[in-house]
């Protein structure tokens, strides 16, 4: 798995500039910046604050995706506005 290439779906996913990512993740711009112009794989700890900005664990980042629709799901629910969710859990508590 590429790192930036997951951290790059990741983000437009969510519609989210590289800037904005930036801020979410409480990094500078010119980190993120460099690593997308540089190519190269964030330490570990930029990682983190990334992955944390997305409200993801390491292990999810790096988890096997062929889990299929229920991992969509997962991501798709993140990045939803809380009105979005309850509308929603609303929604899915009515099927039962």
């Amino acid at each position: 798995m590429d790192v930036m290439e997951k951290i790059e779906r990741l983000r437009k996913e969510r519609g989210w500039s590289v800037n904005y990512l930036a801020m979410e993740a409480m990094l500078t711009q010119s980190t993120l910046n460099n690593l997308y112009s540089r190519g190269t794989e964030p330490k570990l700890s930029t990682l983190r604050a990334i992955c944390g900005a997305f409200g993801i664990t390491l292990a999810e980042f790096f988890a096997d995706e062929t889990d299929g629709d229920e991992e969509e799901l997962v991501r798709r629910v993140r990045t939803l506005t809380q009105e979005q969710k309850t509308a929603l859990l609303t929604l899915l508590r009515g099927i039962d």
